[in-house]
């Protein structure tokens, strides 16, 4: 039941990284100037990295108390794929918003000392895709059980 739960929670996850990358992301730039649609978009960056460290550990405590929880499951190793894949997605989101996103506005306001805004902009981009991607194959392998 406990697996069930954290694949129903990585599900809505993926379905709310998607939402706002490819959705409210490009929309705000598509309907006003690109300072509005930045902050738009920044703000809904900052919620959407705080979300992600709390549903991962969601998600990891769900994992694992499964494992000893459900009897008919075999023995699973404390570090096993599920586990990996959460831990890559908290990775991403600290990587990604927690040092980019500083060094993107540093570089935004003419302080940044090696990379560009727009090189910034692209790595913080990577590590939100890579994360929407693991997510994903998480909440598939959870779905799949």
């Amino acid at each position: 039941m406990l697996r069930r739960w954290a694949g129903w929670v990585s599900g809505v996850w993926g379905g709310l990284l998607l939402g706002v990358g490819f959705i409210g992301a490009p929309a705000g730039f598509a309907v006003t100037t690109a300072e509005i649609a930045g902050r738009s978009a920044g703000r809904m960056f900052a919620v959407e990295a705080y979300v992600s460290l709390a549903v991962a550990v969601i998600v990891l405590i769900l994992t694992r108390r499964s494992a000893s929880v459900e009897p008919e499951q075999p023995v699973v190793p404390a570090l096993n794929t599920d586990v990996l894949l959460v831990l890559g997605t908290l990775f991403c989101t600290v990587a990604g918003y927690f040092v980019i996103q500083p060094m993107m506005a540093a570089a935004r306001a003419g302080q940044g000392g090696g990379l560009s805004f727009g090189a910034l902009h692209g790595l913080s981009a990577g590590f939100f895709a890579l994360k929407a991607l693991l997510v994903l194959l998480l909440a598939w392998r959870l779905a799949a059980r």
